[in-house]
């Protein structure tokens, strides 16, 4: 496995995105909307900042409304999402996806619970 990127929950990913992009010097590089939220992904070197603004209530509007804007999760990339899960189940991890699910640019996506990981979101992605 490796670093794949950093979730970023924000009200306007625009607004970050364009700041993140001067400061580090990177550009957008994917945009797309799933089903509540808007996504930016901003490529740095081996990984991406990700940023995702809610589009109507859902998951990251519940998020910001708790939390405020900042880190929503890690992302690791791995060769086989299932085995991936399948290790995490084997070490007593709580999953909130038992199967993978489609995420964005269609990659396979699953999430590991924050109380079973230090406190922070973790998600698998399979490209």
């Amino acid at each position: 496995m490796h670093f794949d990127h950093a979730g970023i929950a924000t009200e306007d990913a625009d607004t970050l995105a364009a700041q993140y992009s001067d400061l580090f010097e990177t550009q957008i590089v994917h945009e797309e909307e799933l089903e509540d939220l808007r996504v930016l992904f901003l490529d740095v070197e081996n990984g991406y900042f990700e940023f995702l603004e809610p589009t109507e209530s859902g998951t990251i509007q519940r998020y910001l409304d708790r939390n405020g804007p900042g880190i929503h999760h890690l992302a690791l990339a791995t060769p086989d999402i299932e085995q991936a899960l399948a290790r995490a189940r084997d070490l007593d991890v709580t999953l909130i996806d038992e199967e993978p699910r489609p995420g964005a640019w269609g990659h396979d996506v699953a999430f590991l619970h924050p109380k079973s990981t230090g406190g922070i979101l973790i998600e698998f992605v399979q490209h």
